[in-house]
């Protein structure tokens, strides 16, 4: 693969260019993830601005996994910071980090596969503490269609697209202000790839911001306002989506291209 360390950039941008949307919403400073004596993440800083499309991109094993899971709470940074609207969540377990905002559609969807698409989607909804979810089931319906026609059916009789759409609408459920998608698009036909950015695009317009974790580079800055390249836990390089789609280095690294 390229070496692309030698544009290395500031990684945390000052909003005043392209893919700008707000106030900072969510900023890593200095962390640092170990899985046991294997350090992950290496000084990761990055920030997303409020109403953004973010998207990290990388070669498998760089981190972006990590890095969401350092965010929701999963896995605890051994050192640095993580605030959400300025207030620090990095010692915060899961379930409040879900409260403060933040949700996660993980790699591999991780559906309750016995359950129904939607007791699914009242899991996701946990954190809501009684509240009606009537709206919010609505919205999901709206959004993904497939899941309405099917909605008692069980989550694990679905095909994989469903099961992305399902696990999507599990995490909007909790009503994030930001939310965390990690691969997407794996294992999901071109089409149905499309139909996903779409709807990413989509919960974006009507006001979530989303960072992105994506193996499809190149679909992944097409939806995205700004981008991170992350490479064996560091981010090497960081600018707008169409800067970096249009970087010769990255082209090359992660767009396939020659």
């Amino acid at each position: 693969m390229t070496d692309t360390t030698a544009t290395t950039v500031d990684p945390r941008p000052d909003h005043t260019g392209a893919g700008h949307r707000g106030d900072t919403l969510l900023e890593l400073e200095d962390v640092h993830v170990f899985y046991g004596n294997i350090e992950a993440l290496k000084g990761i800083s990055l920030n997303v601005a409020r109403g953004e499309i973010v998207t990290l991109i990388g070669s498998n094993g760089a981190g972006k996994s990590t890095t969401l899971r350092a965010i929701s709470g999963t896995h605890r940074p051994r050192s640095g910071s993580i605030r959400l609207a300025g207030s620090a969540i990095h010692n915060l377990p899961p379930h409040e980090i879900v409260s403060k905002g933040i949700a996660h559609s993980p790699e591999g969807r991780k559906v309750f596969s016995r359950m129904s698409v939607f007791e699914n989607l009242q899991m996701g909804a946990f954190s809501r503490h009684g509240e009606r979810i009537d709206d919010d089931v609505a919205r999901v319906f709206d959004l993904f269609p497939r899941l309405r026609e099917r909605r008692s059916q069980k989550a694990g009789t679905m095909s994989g697209g469903e099961q992305q759409m399902l696990a999507m609408g599990r995490a909007l459920m909790a009503r994030p202000s930001i939310l965390l998608l990690d691969e997407p698009s794996m294992g999901l036909s071109p089409i149905l790839t499309e139909q996903i950015f779409k709807i990413i695009e989509e919960i974006n317009a009507q006001g979530t911001t989303v960072l992105l974790v994506e193996q499809n580079a190149l679909m992944a800055l097409n939806a995205a306002h700004r981008g991170y390249v992350i490479q064996t836990g560091r981010i090497i390089l960081a600018d707008t989506a169409a800067n970096l789609a249009a970087n010769e280095q990255v082209r090359q690294a992660y767009l396939g291209e020659i």
